[in-house]
């Protein structure tokens, strides 16, 4: 098995090496899984329970004070799953690969997602926040009042952006996955790129890529299903990630990054953010 893995574009994170031990570790435990999904399930998984991250347990915090996690997940053959909007929920990856294994749906959120989950033994009620978090929180000042009351303070403190992925094979099929908390003080409720497939993941039998970033823009774009379509058209792996990220800020002017990886263990990366750590493991 091979894994390549993302710990988000962004600007230049702190504890870069504790965080980059952490993705060594999370793609070297991916690699030894029995197949790609699971070996992309069980990176996620190791990134999302580390607060360093934005996924899981240190994710960021919505408008209304409450964190939410979304994740997505597709395989080489066109199977889908994905969970968005779930509070108290710090493997989102498990949740969209119920929604992929035992659901006749692509997509499930908020409440009823967290119930499915529940369903199956994954914890629904985590304490996802951290010391950092709790004080990034309370010197926000947030408004008290509904979502008109709250927008004129969300366009002003929205932003920042960070997210977790990985892509994997074992030589034939392939699989990828990506996993946030979305970006800080955004509106209460928002959805960004990571659950919404071809935008924050992507796969064929060819290729398969995992973006990060300033979501919206990226789901304008469908960042990652244009980097799998120019390996599709004969681009390999790392020409395909600088392709697509240079249309992207052609497009948008925004800051993303990419991982993408083909069934022959060929890869690539790009960002045009400060920083995007990534990681390599073979079994």
């Amino acid at each position: 098995m091979q894994v390549l893995a993302h710990g988000g574009a962004g600007t230049t994170p702190e504890e870069p090496a504790a965080r980059q031990a952490t993705l060594d570790a999370a793609v070297q435990r991916g690699a030894e899984a029995p197949t790609p999904l699971d070996a992309v399930e069980t990176t996620l998984r190791r990134l999302e329970a580390d607060p360093r991250f934005n996924a899981g347990v240190g994710s960021a915090v919505q408008s209304d004070g409450v964190i939410r996690t979304d994740a997505g997940l597709m395989t080489g053959e066109g199977q889908i799953g994905a969970a968005a909007a779930m509070a108290g929920v710090e493997h989102a990856a498990s949740v969209a690969r119920v929604v992929l294994a035992e659901t006749p749906h692509v997509m499930l959120a908020g409440g009823r997602a967290s119930a499915l989950a529940a369903e199956f033994g994954i914890e629904t009620e985590a304490d996802l926040w951290t010391e950092r978090s709790r004080q990034r929180w309370a010197d926000a000042s947030p408004p008290e009042g509904g979502p008109r009351a709250q927008l004129d303070w969300v366009r002003e403190q929205f932003g920042g952006h960070d997210t977790i992925g990985a892509v994997a094979t074992d030589g034939e099929a392939i699989a990828v996955g990506t996993s946030t908390g979305g970006r800080w003080f955004a509106l209460a409720g928002r959805v960004g790129d990571v659950p919404q497939v071809g935008s924050g993941f992507y796969a064929s039998e060819r290729a398969a890529a995992s973006a990060t970033g300033a979501g919206e823009d990226i789901a304008r774009v469908t960042l990652s299903r244009l980097a799998v379509d120019l390996v599709e058209s004969g681009a390999n792996p790392a020409t395909a990630a600088e392709r697509a990220l240079a249309a992207f800020e052609e497009q948008t002017g925004s800051t993303a990054g990419l991982i993408v990886l083909d069934p022959s263990g060929d890869r690539g990366t790009a960002f045009n953010s400060a920083a995007m750590q990534t990681a390599w493991g073979t079994d």
